[in-house]
């Protein structure tokens, strides 16, 4: 996909005419704060069937009611986008969504083959579609959905929209989908269109005892999703994907406001068209919400320019059991006790649905540079970002990767299209490896991007090249920093392609202080070589890792898990293990639970020893008196 800064439709710069706000059925319009500028008042439509071809004169998003329209129900992203191995045995990614569709990687076979023990003549089959014969029947209480039908909810009990509903995209939520079912589904799901849609949802629930597990874009990996098997009550899935709109731009403060079940994409791609951007780019923010950001506490790659999602908030409308919480001004900071923003963010649906968020926009940068830098290895690039981040001149998204990962990103490199680029390849590794003598077995790289005013980003890129150098560091060119950016948003596809070979895999993080990075680092790796060895994984696990933020007293650090399971008989109850373990290692060597993927209830054993007895008897507090009947149920954090 390409990142241009106009937008991740690769549009570049808007052009003048796309900078005019106009209204949302036709776009946006300049507004003062507090206008409510969304397309036509809020309108429910009660039950089944559903409408999914959008009005004339609406403007098209990511997510349709029907989901499955569009994605994969058993795997990651969009049903037209894949990895295969085409017939000549080269690995190719399918589709035209993106800018990697119909590209060749030939590389790829021979990396699997070397070092996870990939076999194309092993396959592990897929099922082809969604057997609704397997799918829990819905509960639901009649009295409820004739509740719904009065307040003029959309809803639906159909199975597969209940089953796409059912997880997020934890490694074991979708080996279970293609191989099997979940034992407990939502019974309904329900689509509001805006926040007083959520108002009644909520009192109707609260009434007939409903439990209800928000949804936004479904991208969790922390099981936050899953409905507990043993919940009696009627289970509601709230789709909060058609709170689509931006409310108002106030371009005095910088600000919008914008309802909560916004994609990422659609967001930025809304904004650019009037020149304004948020800048939060998540490697999900395809299909992650604003709403999502909001509930996890996320960050985005480009978080030491724009800030992380706490950063970026100003005000956020909840709806609870309890009533809709707010502040009742957007003042930059105040000073008024406790700040009830952070009982919202990283409540991960909990209390309650987020609604509508107000939060800072930035004009279009001017300018946007990748680069790209090799070290001699780790060491040197550990010590090289922790010195930029002592000079506070971190470029907008720094990231740097292990030997481990710099080989996997080598494997990835596309079909080498002339003779020139050929050599031109063989020149570099040359100058790199024999005449730098950099060991190809241990350097790493970090990957760049500068963005703003042209001069100032000139400026700062020399500055962090002259540190990078006192590092060993190596300028390895525009090209490397902007594919590594583009894998991006393609590499959660290729966990798909994985599990078609009997080779599982999945991604966890950490913040840590710089005084333990290398540690953390070296110490979780050997761990999971152990725990692979002693649960008789017959292969070489992959275990990798790269520092991906960093700050003034510490870096987040992003692992990558993958191994061949083939003569296991319980794969992912392996695999839980073994991460398991590794979230034990981290922990001992100083490291936070999360970073940005939050608690779920894959980690939340960890929660109390994480912020004490009393900090923890806090939260359930807040959780008592906010809900008391437990109607946001789905057992996240407590």
């Amino acid at each position: 996909m390409a990142a241009a800064a106009g937008g991740r439709d690769g549009g570049g710069f808007p052009s003048a005419a796309q900078r005019r706000l106009q209204i949302l059925s036709g776009h946006l319009r300049r507004s003062a704060p507090g206008a409510d500028l969304s397309a036509g008042p809020c309108r429910g439509r009660a039950g089944t069937p559903l409408t999914t071809t959008p009005p004339a004169g609406t403007r098209p998003h990511t997510f349709p009611k029907r989901r499955q329209e569009v994605l994969k129900w058993n795997g990651w992203g969009y049903n037209d986008s894949r990895f295969i191995f085409n017939k000549k045995g080269q690995a190719e990614f399918t589709g035209k969504r993106y800018r990697l569709g119909g590209v060749v990687f030939p590389l790829l076979k021979e990396w699997l083959e070397k070092n996870v023990g990939g076999n194309l003549e092993h396959k592990s089959i897929s099922k082809a579609s969604l057997n609704v014969s397997d799918v829990p029947p819905s509960i639901a209480s009649e009295e409820f959905l004739q509740d719904l039908q009065v307040a003029k909810i959309t809803y639906s009990q159909e199975p597969e929209t209940r089953v796409f509903r059912a997880h997020g995209h934890c490694l074991h939520e979708i080996f279970l989908l293609r191989e099997g079912m979940f034992k407990r589904v939502p019974d309904v799901v329900v689509w509001p269109e805006c926040h007083d849609d959520v108002v009644k949802i909520v009192e109707i629930a609260c009434k007939h005892n409903v439990c209800i597990i928000p949804y936004g874009g479904g991208t969790s990996v922390s099981s936050a999703l899953e409905c507990p098997e043993d919940e009696k009550r009627t289970i509601v899935s709230l789709d909060t994907s058609q709170m689509n709109r931006i409310h108002w731009i106030d371009e005095k403060n910088l600000t919008a406001h914008v309802e909560a079940g916004i994609a990422g994409q659609d967001l930025e791609r809304q904004l650019g068209e009037s020149g304004y951007c948020t800048g939060h780019e998540p490697d999900s923010m395809e299909f992650s919400t604003l709403g999502g950001w909001v509930a996890t506490r996320a960050s985005g790659m480009k978080k030491n320019i724009y800030g992380n999602i706490e950063d970026l908030v100003v005000h956020i409308k909840m709806v609870t059991p309890r009533g809709v919480i707010q502040k009742n001004c957007q003042g930059p900071r105040m000073s008024t006790g406790p700040d009830i923003h952070h009982f919202i963010l990283g409540s991960e649906g909990t209390l309650g649905v987020v609604t509508e968020v107000t939060i800072k926009i930035r004009p279009i940068p001017e300018y946007q540079k990748y680069g790209s830098v090799v070290f001699p290895n780790f060491e040197k690039g550990v010590a090289c970002l922790r010195e930029i981040a002592k000079q506070r001149c971190a470029p907008a998204s720094i990231r740097l990767m292990d030997n481990e990962q710099f080989q996997f990103g080598h494997a990835l490199k596309p079909q080498v299209s002339s003779i020139f680029t050929s050599l031109l390849d063989g020149l570099k590794k040359f100058y790199i490896t024999k005449f730098k003598g950099f060991d190809p077995n241990q350097l790493c790289v970090a990957t760049l991007l500068f963005e703003g005013d042209r001069e100032k980003v000139l400026q700062h890129e020399k500055q962090v090249y002259d540190i990078a150098a006192k590092f060993g560091g190596l300028a390895a060119g525009e090209d490397n920093g902007q594919r590594g950016y583009m894998l991006t948003f393609v590499i959660a596809y290729l966990r798909d392609l994985g599990m078609d070979y009997y080779i599982i895999g999945e991604s966890f993080e950490t913040s840590v202080p710089w005084d333990r990075v290398l540690d953390l680092c070296r110490n979780v790796k050997e761990r999971i070589g152990r725990e692979c060895k002693e649960k008789g994984v017959q292969f070489p696990p992959f275990a990798t890792c790269r520092v991906t933020q960093t700050y003034d007293a510490g870096a987040c650090v992003y692992f990558y898990l993958g191994f061949n399971y083939r003569g296991i008989s319980d794969p992912v109850r392996v695999y839980e293990y073994i991460e398991m373990a590794a979230r034990e290692e981290i922990l001992a060597n100083g490291g936070s639970l999360s970073h940005h993927h939050g608690v779920g209830k894959l980690r939340k054993q960890w929660l109390k020893e994480c912020v004490s007895d009393v900090g923890f008897g806090m939260l359930k507090s807040v959780k008592q008196f906010v809900d008391p009947n437990n109607i946001f149920g789905n057992r996240n954090l407590l």
